[in-house]
């Protein structure tokens, strides 16, 4: 099975950029469909962006369109998240996850596996 290792996270300023990784082991993540989530404090897990398996479909939650951008390294078994012009809004727990399957890649029960999460604090 897959292990899921978040990192990059960190405090920053409103409108400053970050670059998520998540490095995958102990399988290829050219067989899975591939997403970032993220939690606020006191919220439900969200969505992000997430990206199909050969990494020509991507989708993006409405309120990171235009600033996040979902990518794979199939070479290097990592996927990455850029965000740009952050917001505080932005701020919680960024999690990386691997569908197995086929299910629709912005739906939280498709994914199969997680990852533990790395904290995103922007400050206004």
């Amino acid at each position: 099975q897959v292990q899921l290792a978040e990192s990059g996270g960190g405090l920053v300023q409103a409108g400053d950029s970050l670059r998520l990784s998540c490095a995958a082991s102990g399988d290829t993540i050219s067989t899975y469909n591939m997403g970032w989530f993220r939690q606020a404090a006191g919220k439900e897990r969200e969505f992000v962006a997430a990206i199909g398996r050969r990494g020509s479909t991507r989708n993006y939650a409405n309120a990171v369109t235009g600033r996040f951008t979902i990518s794979r390294g199939n070479a290097d078994n990592t996927v990455y998240l850029q965000m740009n012009i952050l917001k505080p809004e932005d701020t919680g727990t960024y999690y990386c996850a691997a569908d197995a399957g086929y299910g629709p890649l912005n739906l939280e029960a498709s994914y199969d596996h997680w990852g533990q999460g790395t904290q995103v604090t922007v400050s206004s």
